[in-house]
Formats: C-alpha cells, sequence, structure tokens
C-alpha cells in the first residue's frame, strides 16, 4: 500500500534543521484551512506531539503529521522543499487539487 502522505528527503532534511536551531522535536504539521486565492490554503507547523488521530508519514526520523479534516484534501500529496531563484519553500504536490495558483501555497478542490 502507498504512503497516504509522503515527505520527501529534501523536506525532511530542511525540517530536521529548523527544528534544530529552534530546539523543537522535529514533527511537521500539514494542514489545510479555508482561504488562500484558490478556495483552501497549506500552513506548515513544527509541531510539538503527535495528536492521538493524526495521521503520520516518517522520512529519515522526521514525521510529517496532518489532522483527519485536512487529510481528506491532501491525502496521496508529497511535501517537498524546494531551493529556486524565487526562493526557498516547502512545496505540496497534490493529486487532489484541481486547481493550484502561482504562489504554490494555495488550490482548490
Amino acid at each position: 500500500m502507498a504512503e497516504v502522505l509522503t515527505l520527501t528527503e529534501s523536506a525532511a532534511k530542511r525540517v530536521a534543521w529548523i527544528a534544530e536551531k529552534q530546539a523543537k522535536a522535529a514533527i511537521l504539521r500539514l494542514s489545510v484551512e479555508g482561504g488562500g486565492c484558490s478556495g483552501f490554503q497549506y500552513k506548515f507547523d513544527l509541531a510539538e506531539s503527535v495528536e492521538a488521530d493524526d495521521l503520520v508519514s516518517e522520512t529519515d526520523g522526521v514525521q510529517l503529521v496532518v489532522d483527519p479534516v485536512s487529510l481528506d484534501l491532501v491525502s496521496g500529496a508529497v511535501v517537498d522543499f524546494v531551493e529556486s531563484l524565487g526562493g526557498a519553500a516547502f512545496r505540496v504536490e497534490n493529486p487532489q487539487a484541481a486547481s493550484g495558483c502561482g504562489c504554490g501555497s494555495s488550490f482548490g478542490i
């Protein structure tokens, strides 16, 4: 069975680096909120802990967690960390998204 969510090695490395700098656990929480230019937007935070109903995916010792409500909107997604001339950011490749926007942090279903 394929992972419901995938955290790339590049993203895991970046989360581990940020967590170390902030002296926090290497747990990245992905959530989805209403808003953004396409209807929904991704939100990333370092989590203190994993909640009982979270789905957890792990890469190189770094955990990616998502709550059940957000999971419906990001199931099958790949979270990557991309560095380019335009800057560095976490990106979500979401097969559920029917449309996106130029900023890459918002999507529609």
